[in-house]
């Protein structure tokens, strides 16, 4: 007699080439809280499920099978990725390279959380943490990552922010995965919103959805303090003002991965610090979900969306990765304090604050 399956297990992957079979696939949660309380669903796609631990997986993947099929790198030599990040592609690269057997090599603003840096390292990357310079300065970080791979023989510079690979691999798995996800249950896609900083999550999905929506779906860009984005896609001015605690998001420039969205983008967002850190705490008392700082920022732009489409209407959003890499910071009070966002947490919500 065959064992019973439990009812808890959906069809499992078999991921038979190692890791890289088990990037994708993400579950699609429901808000229940939040989208009882709007009138509308929210829906959060799951991309901390991936291997690695977030969205930049699927890009990770993409941007080393691109180097291999276009002939960039020699797989059968000692091969070396270089990648300027904030953290999670280079950790998305550092288990991808390792699988593979490649090394790699992370430059990081020295602004970023200690943890990624930790991880990478432990992964046994080569890990350069740099001031912070804007990218016409070539000791940008991802400047010294691009010269960092010309020194080295058989290295390649992934080039996130302008390798339109990360933006197809959207196209090609993430936005057709929520379509189809919604559609099983005879629902529509009828907004997609998420912040940016290479741009090409944001663009790879928005591109898919616009076409499988027939123009349907609303796309709706949400944008940090400090970014242009919002400004941008509102005035058509690269303006930008503040900063913000999230890391990862947020630009001053076009890349190339947020050109192939442009044209079809309706509307921006603006989400002011204030709002995700909240987010972050309710997301664990409502949810159970235990997320950084730019899922909370999906998340408000969600509801934000919301507000604007009829009861009922379903609005997804890029849930990015857990608070496990940002936890000495955001569940601070010390750091709360000093970033000024401590009275923004709601007061029955601070007894997730652990950290003095």
């Amino acid at each position: 007699m065959k064992p019973a399956i439990s009812k808890l297990m959906s069809t499992p992957v078999l991921a038979l080439n190692g890791i890289c079979d088990a990037v994708g696939n993400t579950p699609l949660i429901k808000l229940h809280k939040l989208s009882k309380e709007l009138g509308r669903n929210i829906y959060g796609k799951a991309e901390f499920q991936n291997p690695a631990g977030s969205v930049k997986d699927r890009t990770a993947l993409y941007l080393i099978n691109h180097a291999e099929q276009s002939g960039a790198i020699d797989p059968s030599k000692p091969v070396t990725i270089v990648e300027g990040s904030a953290g999670n592609t280079a950790i998305g690269i550092a288990h991808i390279a390792r699988s593979k057997g490649y090394n790699s090599v992370a430059y990081m603003p020295d602004t970023q959380s200690a943890d990624k840096v930790n991880i990478l390292k432990l992964l046994g990357t080569e890990v350069h943490t740099v001031p912070v310079c804007p990218i016409t300065d070539p000791l940008n970080f991802n400047n010294r990552a691009r010269d960092h791979a010309k020194r080295v023989e058989n290295a390649y510079w992934t080039n996130q922010f302008d390798n339109e690979a990360n933006w197809k691999v959207h196209y090609d798995t993430t936005g057709p995965e929520i379509y189809k996800q919604l559609a099983s249950q005879n629902f529509t896609v009828d907004a997609f919103t998420c912040s940016t900083g290479t741009g090409g999550t944001f663009s790879g999905i928005a591109r898919y959805l616009e076409e499988a929506t027939d123009g349907k779906c609303k796309l709706v860009v949400a944008d940090p303090p400090g970014s242009v984005i919002y400004s941008y896609v509102k005035t058509g001015e690269l303006n930008r003002e503040g900063s913000s605690f999230t890391e990862g998001v947020g630009q001053g420039r076009i890349t190339k991965n947020m050109e192939a969205s442009v044209d079809i983008i309706d509307d921006a967002v603006f989400v002011p610090d204030e709002l995700s850190i909240a987010m972050v705490y309710r997301l664990i008392e409502d949810e159970g979900l235990f997320l950084g700082g730019t899922s909370g920022l999906n998340v408000v732009a969600a509801t934000m969306v919301a507000k604007t489409l009829p009861p009922d209407s379903n609005v997804v959003t890029i849930l990015c990765d857990t608070g496990n890499k940002y936890a000495q910071r955001i569940f601070s009070k010390k750091w709360l304090l000093e970033k000024n966002l401590y009275d923004a947490i709601p007061v029955e919500l601070r007894k997730y604050i652990t950290l003095e």
